[in-house]
C-alpha cells in the first residue's frame, strides 16, 4: 500500500457511459459488491476473468491509500436457467444435485471450495464475506414484501413479480428503457410464466413447484427467491443502501444488474450504486464460450496442460478490462513465457542488499496507467520498461515488489525462493570462477553446463559472477 490519496482515479461507469473521477462516499472505506458464482460446477475462465477485474480494481484502490470492504456472493439457489429445447426453467444446482445422486447442499459446498481454491490459485484477495443466498432467505422475505407494500410488486398464486413499468427510471444502466418497450421485450427471454401482467416484469419470489427441495416457508406459501433479490439483499445488508461500486461481467447488465438497481432504489429511495464496472467476454479461438462448442476451460484444464494459473492471470493483464479478450492456448504461451522471463530477472536481482528507494520515475508511470481506468497493458509496459532500465539492480527489485502489490504475480515469492541457492551450486560457481582466473575456459564452461543442470544460468558481468535461477518450461500437453 503506498500513501498516494491525493492522486485521482478514474473509472469507465457503464450507468454513465464516462470515464469519471472516482470519489468515494466515505473517504475511509470504499465499499464494492462483486457478483459471485453459481455454484453447480467448476467456474470457467471466462467467469474468473471477470473476477481477476475485480481483484485488480480492490488492489489498485488499496495501493492508493484506500482501506477496501469487499463482498463477493455465493449463489446456492435461485439462479434459474432456461432449456433452450423446451423453454423449461430449471435450477441448476438441483439439477447437478439429481444427477451426481447428492444434495443441492453438497453440491453447492463442493463448488463453492473448488472456486475459492481457483481463486487462490490466481492470487486473487479473499472477499472480507462470501455472503450465501440460502442464508439469507429472511431478508429476501422482508425486501419482497416491502416491495409489495409500495406498490412496486404483485402477487400471484404465490409468486410475486416486480412490476418495471412502476419504476420510472428502468433501463438507465443497460438502455433497454420503458420508452423502448420493443427493445426491452426483444432483450428479455421470451417468459415461461403466463402470469404476469407484463412480459418484462421479473420475479421476486417464486412459488415452490410439487416435490421441489429446496423450498422455504413464506407470507405466499412456500417459494424460493428470484436471482436478482439475493444481490440486493446481501449488498445492502454488508454494504448499506448505497455503496460505491458494484462490479461484473458485461452480460450482467442486462437483465440482472438493471433489475437489482430497479428493486433496491423502489425499496430504499436511495441511488443503489455510484460506479458500476463491467468487464468484456474472454473469447476462445475468436469464439464465445459455449459447451456445446466443447471450449469451455476452467483453471483445471489450463493446470493439466502443464501452465501455471499465474500464466492466465499475466494473460489477462495483457488486455484492457474492457475490451474482448480472446483466449488461445498459443496467447497463454506467450504469456507464460513473458512471466517466466520475468521471474528470471527477479532471480538475477534477488539476494543483493535492499535499496532505499526503487525507480520513482517508473512508479510515477506505473501509478499513472493504474488509476487511468484500471490501464494494465500500459502498466506491464513499465514493468518491461523498469526491467530494461539502467537502474540498480536493488532499485529495480523494490519497484517490482511495489508493483506487485496490484500484479499479483507472487514476485517475493519467486525472489525468496531463488535467493536460497544449494552449497552445492555455489561451490560449481566458485570453481568456475577459479577456472576463469586461471584463463582455463573450457573448463569454466563445462561448469556452466554443471550449474545450468542444477537449475541456475550463470551471468558474468564487470563486478563478478551473477546468478539466475532458471524458470523451467513447463511441458505443455497437446
Amino acid at each position: 500500500m503506498t500513501d498516494v490519496l491525493d492522486e485521482a482515479i478514474y473509472l469507465t461507469n457503464t450507468l454513465t457511459r464516462k470515464k469519471e473521477k472516482f470519489v468515494p462516499i466515505d473517504p475511509k472505506e470504499v465499499r464494492i459488491y462483486t457478483c459471485g458464482p453459481t455454484v453447480y460446477r467448476d467456474i470457467h475462465i471466462g467467469n474468473l476473468r471477470t473476477y481477476l477485474m475485480a481483484d485488480i480494481i480492490k488492489r489498485i484502490l488499496i495501493y492508493n491509500g484506500y482501506k477496501v470492504k469487499h463482498i463477493k456472493n455465493i449463489t446456492d439457489v435461485g439462479h434459474m436457467r432456461t432449456d433452450e429445447g423446451q423453454g423449461q426453467a430449471f435450477d441448476p444446482i438441483i439439477v447437478e444435485a439429481l444427477e451426481q445422486g447428492k444434495t443441492p447442499q453438497q453440491i453447492a459446498e463442493t463448488y463453492t471450495q473448488k472456486f475459492l481454491e481457483d481463486e487462490k490459485r490466481l492470487n486473487i484477495l479473499p472477499a472480507d464475506t462470501f455472503p450465501k443466498a440460502t442464508e439469507h432467505i429472511k431478508e429476501m422475505i422482508e425486501l419482497t414484501k416491502r416491495l409489495v407494500d409500495k406498490g412496486y410488486a404483485y402477487v400471484t398464486d404465490g409468486t410475486i413479480y416486480f412490476n418495471v413499468k412502476k419504476f420510472k427510471n428502468y433501463g438507465q444502466l443497460s438502455g433497454n428503457t420503458l420508452g423502448k418497450m420493443d427493445k426491452l421485450l426483444e432483450a428479455v427471454r421470451v417468459a415461461t410464466e403466463t402470469d404476469k401482467k407484463d412480459s418484462a416484469d421479473f420475479a421476486l419470489w417464486k412459488k415452490a413447484e410439487s416435490g421441489r427441495e429446496m423450498k422455504w416457508d413464506s407470507p405466499w406459501g412456500e417459494g424460493f427467491p428470484g436471482w436478482h433479490i439475493e444481490c440486493s439483499v446481501m449488498s445492502m445488508k454488508y454494504l448499506g443502501p448505497s455503496f460505491d461500486i458494484h462490479t461484473g461481467g458485461e452480460d450482467n447488465i442486462f437483465p440482472h444488474h438493471e433489475d437489482e438497481i430497479a428493486q433496491s432504489e423502489a425499496a430504499t429511495g436511495k441511488k443503489f450504486v455510484n460506479f458500476w464496472i463491467h468487464g468484456g467476454f474472454l473469447l476462445v479461438d475468436g469464439k464465445k464460450m459455449a459447451r456445446r462448442e466443447g471450449n469451455v476451460y476452467t483453471i483445471f484444464d489450463i493446470a493439466k496442460k502443464g501452465f501455471s494459473p499465474l500464466a492466465f492471470r499475466y494473460l489477462v493483464l495483457t488486455a484492457h478490462y474492457r475490451s474482448r479478450l480472446n483466449f488461445t492456448w498459443d496467447s497463454l504461451t506467450a504469456a507464460e513465457s513473458a512471466l517466466n522471463n520475468l521471474y528470471r530477472e527477479i532471480s538475477l536481482y534477488a539476494g543483493q542488499s535492499q535499496a532505499k528507494i526503487g525507480g520513482a520515475e517508473f512508479e510515477g508511470r506505473f501509478l499513472e496507467a493504474l488509476n487511468d481506468d484500471m490501464n494494465m497493458p500500459t502498466a506491464l509496459a513499465v514493468v518491461w520498461a523498469l526491467v530494461k532500465s539502467n537502474y540498480p539492480s536493488s532499485a529495480k527489485l523494490k519497484s517490482l515488489y511495489k508493483f506487485d502489490q496490484v500484479l499479483g504475480l507472487g514476485f517475493e515469492k519467486v525472489a525468496s525462493e531463488t535467493s536460497n541457492i544449494p552449497p552445492e551450486v555455489r561451490e560449481l560457481v566458485n570453481e568456475r570462477e577459479n577456472a576463469r582466473s586461471r584463463g582455463d575456459f573450457k573448463d569454466a564452461d563445462k561448469l556452466r553446463g554443471k550449474i545450468r543442470e542444477k537449475g541456475y544460468e550463470v551471468i558474468d558481468s564487470e563486478t563478478g559472477q551473477k546468478l539466475k535461477k532458471i524458470v523451467k518450461g513447463t511441458k505443455h500437453k497437446s
